[in-house]
């Protein structure tokens, strides 16, 4: 009975019932999203959040970041009746589009990634509060043509996971990344080079999950974040998936540790 909360490129927001999605075991092949929500031409998915009744009674927000750098948070509360159309959750220039989008309480510190290897950690309060059609504020200050891949939510004691293009990564402690304000260049948190490729994802891990890579061939590998070398930001990292010579990887996402232990 949870609200689910789709978030898409062009800015919208869309919901579905959890219950409205067709029930499917492991291996089906699924139901394409455009059969379920009324898409515009050309809008993808780029956020998913799962949202619960009790969370409209608390003082949360919807932290948004798009391509261009740009942040914005808005009341969760905005967001209490969404039309089957969709309704807008940022206004976008028409060179932008929304990459990301977190659920927070307003007190949560911040990190974003940038294609070329740069990212930047800001206190949540640095954005004030606005309506979902406003444009948001500068979040970080783009080199010429830099964009914007990724943005998490920090946490004290976790490492920052950042991976290429090309397969490597590494993971780095949080305190190497000093609180700076909202709208600067950043800092390094890669060493990007040739061999590497940009910077294609940026995640922050615990050890208490798994990493799933997904490559432009369609290849898929599973690991666990432990495994991965931790070195610090000034450094390229070491491979973690091994790619064809034009081949990148396409899509990065955490995951609840594997069970070691396989049943008949």
């Amino acid at each position: 009975h949870q609200r689910l909360f789709f978030f898409t490129s062009k800015g919208k927001a869309y919901e579905l019932k959890a219950y409205e999605i067709p029930e499917a075991g492991r291996n089906a092949k699924g139901t394409a999203i455009i059969n379920l929500l009324q898409l515009d031409p050309g809008e993808r998915i780029e956020a998913f959040i799962p949202i619960k009744d009790e969370h409209f009674d608390r003082d949360l927000y919807l932290l948004m970041a798009t391509r261009n750098g740009l942040v914005k948070k808005t009341p969760l509360n905005d967001f209490a009746n969404i039309r089957k159309t969709g309704i807008i959750a940022i206004n976008l220039r028409e060179d932008d589009e929304l990459i990301r989008v977190i659920l927070t309480d307003g007190n949560q510190e911040i990190i974003m990634a940038t294609r070329f290897g740069q990212s930047i950690r800001y206190h949540e309060s640095d954005v004030r509060s606005m309506g979902r059609t406003a444009m948001g504020v500068k979040g970080m200050d783009l080199q010429d043509g830099d964009y914007v891949i990724d943005m998490e939510r920090l946490v004290e004691g976790a490492d920052v996971l950042s991976i290429s293009e090309n397969g490597f990564g590494k993971r780095t402690h949080e305190s190497e990344y000093r609180i700076q304000h909202r709208g600067g260049r950043g800092i390094k948190t890669m060493n990007i080079t040739e061999k590497t490729g940009n910077l294609s994802a940026l995640k922050v891990v615990t050890g208490e999950e798994d990493l799933v890579i997904i490559n432009s061939e369609g290849v898929i590998i599973r690991i666990d974040t432990n495994e991965i070398s931790k070195t610090g930001r000034n450094t390229q990292g070491v491979t973690l998936m091994r790619v064809e010579e034009d081949g990148h990887n396409v899509s990065v996402a955490k995951a609840k540790k594997e069970d070691d232990e396989i049943s008949d």
